[in-house]
């Protein structure tokens, strides 16, 4: 039995239609890979409020959107922008979807909270403090 159900609870999530269709197929492709991370995106698309793109949210994480973040556990704030494996250089700040925090970004808001496992399975809870969306192509 768990006690602390409500504390484990994930926040609501959203995410663009075409976004979750390419994120479903990545992950899919990587399962062998990486594993674990595609079964963690796997599951948060799974619990999408998915949305055509020009209804989304301009507060929610999406692809190639810049996300500045607390880590709770160390106080750290990041600012990163989400991307897709081929683009991701952490050096210039750009972190593929396919990382654990990536995974754990995705489809938040402004204001939430996510605990969520890093590399090494230990937990953080990641607080989105201001999401900027990438120009349109």
């Amino acid at each position: 039995m768990t006690t602390n159900s409500k504390a484990t609870r994930r926040p609501p999530i959203h995410m663009i239609d075409t976004e979750a269709d390419a994120l479903t197929d990545l992950a899919i492709a990587k399962e062998d890979d990486l594993p674990q991370v595609s079964e963690m995106l796997l599951n948060e698309i799974a619990r999408a409020t998915i949305h055509k793109a020009e209804r989304i949210p301009s507060d929610v994480v999406t692809m190639r959107s810049t996300v500045e973040f607390v880590d709770e556990n160390s106080g750290a704030t990041r600012t990163l922008q989400l991307v897709y494996p081929r683009d991701a250089d952490i050096s210039a700040g750009r972190i593929s979807i396919l990382t654990p925090v990536g995974a754990g970004l995705i489809g938040l808001r402004e204001g939430q909270t996510i605990r969520w496992p890093d590399r090494d399975g230990q937990d953080h809870n990641l607080s989105i403090v201001r999401v900027i969306q990438a120009e349109a192509a």
